[in-house]
C-alpha cells in the first residue's frame, strides 16, 4: 500500500515510518516540502505519489500555546484537517485522521468515555481538534478518526522523557499530578492499530486507540522510575499546584468499544511501557 503521512517527523511520524516501511510505501508529508495549510502544496503531493491512504499526524499539539494562539491552532487543526480531507477525497486515498482525548470536557467521575460520548472540549486544542474531526468528517464522511492520549515515543519530547531526565538527578522529591486520569500510550502501539485499521478498511468514523488501563501522571512517574531503577522520591500533588493556561482535564481515559468489537486489543499500558523503556533507555 501507498501511505502518505502529513507530520512525518514528528513523534508519532517517525514511528510510523519505522513500523510501516517494511511492508508499506510511505511518503512523508511535512515542511518545509508540503503544508497542509496550502491546498496546492498537498495537491501536488498527493498527484505526485498517488497515495491509496493518507495518515494525518500533522497538528498543533502544545495546549498551552493554543491558547495564547488560538487563531494558528484553528488553522493548523481544523482548516489544516480540511484540507487533508479534501486531498484524500479528490484523489480517492483512505483517510485515517489522528485526535485527542481534549475533545471531551473531562469531568466524567466514573468510567471511561466511548467513541460516542458527545465532546465538550474546554480548551482551545481540544476545540480545533474536534473542529478538525468534523471538518473531516464533513468533507469525507468514510474517514477514520483515531483519538489517542498521553502519548510518548522514541526520541520525544513527551512527559516520559522528562521524568526520565529529572529523575536520574539528585534533588529533592519530585512533585506528580495524582488528581488526573488518563491512559499512558506509545507511539508503537498506536502504530499497531494504525496497521489493523489499513487492514480493516470498514472501520470508519470516530475510534480510540489509546493502551489499556487507567492511572494518574503520579502513578506512571512510579512506574517509569521503577522499570529505570530511579531512587529520586516522588510524591503526589494536585493539578491546583501547578496551574497552567490551559486546563487539564480530570479524567482523559478513553474506552476502546469499536476495536474490541472488532477482535482487536491495546497492550496494558505497563507493558507499553515497559517494551518502551527497554528500548529507549539504558537501564
Amino acid at each position: 500500500m501507498k501511505i502518505l503521512v502529513t507530520g512525518g517527523k514528528g513523534m508519532l511520524g517517525r514511528t510510523l515510518q519505522r513500523r510501516l516501511a517494511p511492508q508499506h510505501e510511505l511518503f512523508v508529508a511535512d515542511l518545509p516540502e508540503t503544508d497542509i495549510l496550502q491546498p496546492a502544496s498537498l495537491d501536488a503531493a498527493f498527484g505526485a505519489f498517488r497515495p491509496d491512504a493518507a495518515i494525518h499526524c500533522a497538528a498543533m499539539t502544545k495546549v498551552d500555546d493554543c491558547e495564547s494562539n488560538e487563531e494558528l491552532a484553528f488553522r493548523l487543526n481544523g482548516m489544516g484537517s480540511a484540507n487533508v480531507a479534501r486531498a484524500c477525497r479528490d484523489h480517492g486515498a483512505r483517510l485515517i485522521a489522528i485526535s485527542t482525548d481534549y475533545v471531551f470536557d473531562g469531568h466524567r467521575v466514573e468510567g471511561d468515555y466511548a467513541e460516542t460520548d458527545f465532546p465538550r472540549p474546554q480548551t482551545v486544542y481540544g476545540k480545533s481538534k474536534l473542529a478538525g474531526e468534523r471538518s473531516a468528517l464533513d468533507i469525507l464522511p468514510e474517514a477514520t478518526i483515531l483519538r489517542i492520549a498521553w502519548l510518548y515515543g522514541a526520541g520525544g519530547p513527551s512527559f516520559v522523557h522528562t521524568m526520565a531526565k529529572l529523575g536520574a538527578q539528585e534533588g529533592a522529591p519530585l512533585k506528580v499530578v495524582d488528581d488526573q486520569r488518563g491512559n499512558p500510550t506509545s507511539t508503537d502501539a498506536v502504530a499497531g492499530a494504525i496497521a489493523f485499521l489499513l487492514d480493516h478498511p470498514e472501520i470508519t468514523g470516530v475510534v480510540h486507540g489509546t493502551c489499556e488501563g487507567v492511572c494518574t501522571w503520579y502513578d506512571l512517574t512510579v512506574e517509569l522510575f521503577r522499570l529505570l531503577g530511579l531512587k529520586r522520591p516522588v510524591t503526589p500533588c494536585t493539578t491546583a499546584e501547578f496551574p497552567r493556561p490551559a486546563p487539564r482535564p480530570a479524567n482523559s481515559a478513553l474506552a476502546k468499544t469499536v476495536l474490541a468489537a472488532h477482535g482487536y486489543a491495546m497492550p496494558r499500558w505497563q507493558d507499553a511501557l515497559a517494551a518502551f523503556v527497554a528500548a529507549e533507555f539504558t537501564v
